[in-house]
């Protein structure tokens, strides 16, 4: 049996949040999978975390930031706290279907892949409210490909699922939408092969809640060069687990809803 871990980071998502969850606890991963929900609030202001804090549902654990430490450190939370074979990314604004995640699971079943990422352009279907947007994935993915010598189409797609084993070893250290970027740099620095399979995708408008920036696109590339030349380790320094069946640190006990400072 493997376990799937689902992590949903929000900010400021009173309007999407709990139907994205609901929606993802319904899905069927398919035979011998099982399935956790870590939801990661970032310090949301608008009412997000009142919903969450209402949530009672054993497979969905919420974690609250007690500040805004951005998108990548709430990635960085959820794989801290993760308890699966697998982890994926799911987004807390309902422009990915998280219906998308058996045919993830499945996959994985079949090949056992380090990395499998959704590809928003895989499939001939390409959606996008903004040119800039649509340009900036091609040049980002491109460059990805140059420097690290992947062959993706879509390196910015939010669903990116990742073996357990391979995430944890990563030396992970963007706080902001540069991990989308910084995650595929070290799995492919890492020597592992990142697959990709087609995925729907619905986006929204600045005026619906999107992020994003142009901006961040300059950043990401940054992050590129910053990776391709090595001034942060690819892997983390080896951590010695506790043996199976032994007792856990002092504090380390599961909560349903947790804080984090």
């Amino acid at each position: 049996m493997k376990k799937l871990s689902v992590i949903i980071c929000c900010y400021n998502e009173r309007a999407t949040i709990r139907q994205v969850i609901d929606r993802t606890a319904a899905v069927d991963l398919g035979p011998g999978w099982t399935r956790e929900i870590l939801v990661i609030d970032n310090f949301s202001t608008d009412g997000t975390r009142e919903i969450l804090q209402q949530i009672d549902d054993p497979q969905v654990r919420v974690i609250l930031h007690e500040r805004n430490k951005g998108k990548g450190m709430s990635i960085r939370t959820g794989i801290e706290h993760m308890t699966g074979d697998y982890m994926i990314i799911q987004d807390a604004d309902a422009e990915y279907d998280p219906a998308e995640h058996t045919r993830f699971c499945l996959h994985a079943d079949e090949t056992g892949a380090a990395a499998i990422f959704g590809s928003r352009v895989l499939g001939g279907q390409v959606r996008y409210k903004y040119a800039h947007a649509y340009l900036g994935v091609r040049v980002l993915t491109a460059m990805t490909n140059l420097l690290f010598g992947g062959r993706l189409t879509d390196v910015a797609t939010a669903t990116k699922m990742v073996r357990a084993d391979v995430v944890k070893s990563l030396n992970l250290t963007t706080t902001d939408f540069n991990l989308d970027f910084e995650l595929p740099d070290k799995i492919l620095l890492a020597g592992h092969e990142i697959v990709e399979i087609p995925i729907s995708y619905s986006p929204r408008t600045y005026e619906e809640g999107k992020k994003i920036k142009a901006r961040d696109g300059l950043r990401a590339l940054l992050t590129m060069l910053r990776d391709r030349l090595g001034v942060t380790p690819v892997l983390r320094p080896a951590v010695e687990l506790p043996a199976t069946g032994s007792t856990p640190p002092h504090g380390a006990a599961d909560d349903s809803l947790r804080h984090e400072p």
